[in-house]
């Protein structure tokens, strides 16, 4: 059995890692860290988890909690594990950070875009980024440290990978328009996240700053074997999860000066994803809902070309609490501990 620890408990991605490996055969929760619920039952903080979870809140002592577990997730603040990983901690415990703290490989670009100096770069180029679709051969049981990617960048990234890869699009022409619900932006109390803000409203914010850009920008980078640069403007819609990426780019003519065709794309997209667990490749003409994602750690997938601008439209939805966030992360425990990757995650989504 996996001793599993958890810094970050209370809030939403951390709630949902414990919902999630509650059902989790080879797991056992044993530290539930929270810095603001420090000895108050666990349940009374989550009411959903009444006769479910009877231990109490801990603190968010990483040291300590590394000498009594298996693997560690940090559901934290940017800036909370650069400022305490230590190699003691990671030589006795694997790590899963929910932060962006490992996820960008130039420090620079780190510091730039979050705007805080990181406390331990020395571990930035160990940390294996955690998209297990793209990167599964690198998340091995000898990984110590694993970046879960953001929920934002995961959907942007699965959505034009393959396309990119294959080098079908123009990358210098990508944009991504995305929409996510008020769970993205935390369970701490803000103004702009009260519910007469939010409801009947909607609103583009960072507005060419938002920090996952450099994520996408770098993932994708490598993918098209040089750097990149796209527009990203995320959208903070009135729901509570789920998250819709529509992407756009100008498709590479062939020699002949056509573009490619349906089945010729569609083809792309199976080959990547064709025995992926949880991305789904729709059938023709059907646009992806958050809905049909809601609850669960699939990505749902669609394109559509439009043949009189010569651009093709990619598509992507995915719950941003499971795949974009504990749903991810728990399919990299799996990978770690060489079990199979779909433990725990055989959530059906949610319908209405």
């Amino acid at each position: 059995m996996i001793k599993v620890g958890i810094i970050g408990a209370t809030g939403y991605a951390g709630g949902e890692l414990v919902r999630i490996l509650m059902n989790h055969r080879e797991a056992q929760i044993v530290w539930y860290g929270s810095r603001s619920y420090i000895d108050k039952k666990y349940s009374e903080v989550y009411q959903n988890m009444f006769r479910i979870v009877e231990d109490v809140c801990r603190d968010d002592d990483l040291a300590k909690l590394a000498e009594q577990v298996d693997v560690i997730f940090t559901a934290t603040p940017q800036g909370f594990l650069a400022g305490l990983l230590t190699e003691e901690i990671l030589s006795k415990a694997k790590i899963v950070d929910l932060s962006a703290d490992y996820r960008i490989k130039d420090v620079e670009v780190y510091e730039k875009w979050y705007g805080i100096e990181h406390k331990s770069p020395q571990f930035i180029e160990e940390a294996v980024y955690g998209l297990c679709e793209i990167n599964r051969g690198k998340i091995t049981e000898k990984t110590r440290l694993v970046a879960n990617p953001g929920c934002y960048t995961t959907c942007s990234i699965l959505t034009a990978y393959p396309l990119v890869k294959e080098g079908l699009i123009d990358v210098d022409t990508l944009i991504v328009d995305a929409k996510s619900g008020t769970s993205g932006a935390g369970r701490g109390a803000k103004v702009q996240n009260l519910f007469c803000e939010v409801n009947e409203n909607m609103k583009a914010y960072g507005v060419a700053s938002h920090r996952h850009t450099p994520e996408i920008e770098e993932q994708l980078g490598y993918a098209a074997g040089r750097s990149m640069t796209i527009n990203f403007t995320p959208h903070l819609v009135p729901m509570n999860r789920g998250i819709l990426a529509t992407e756009y780019a100008a498709l590479k003519r062939k020699p002949d000066g056509s573009l490619p065709s349906y089945e010729e794309i569609k083809a792309v997209y199976d080959n990547y994803y064709g025995e992926e667990k949880f991305v789904r490749v729709l059938e023709q003409g059907v646009c992806p809902e958050t809905k049909w994602v809601e609850g669960s750690n699939y990505v749902d997938i669609n394109f559509v070309i439009d043949e009189r601008t010569g651009r093709i439209i990619m598509m992507g939805a995915l719950d941003n609490l499971v795949k974009g966030a504990a749903g991810q992360a728990v399919q990299n425990m799996n990978l770690l501990f060489g079990l199979k990757e779909s433990e725990g995650l055989e959530l059906v989504p949610c319908f209405p």
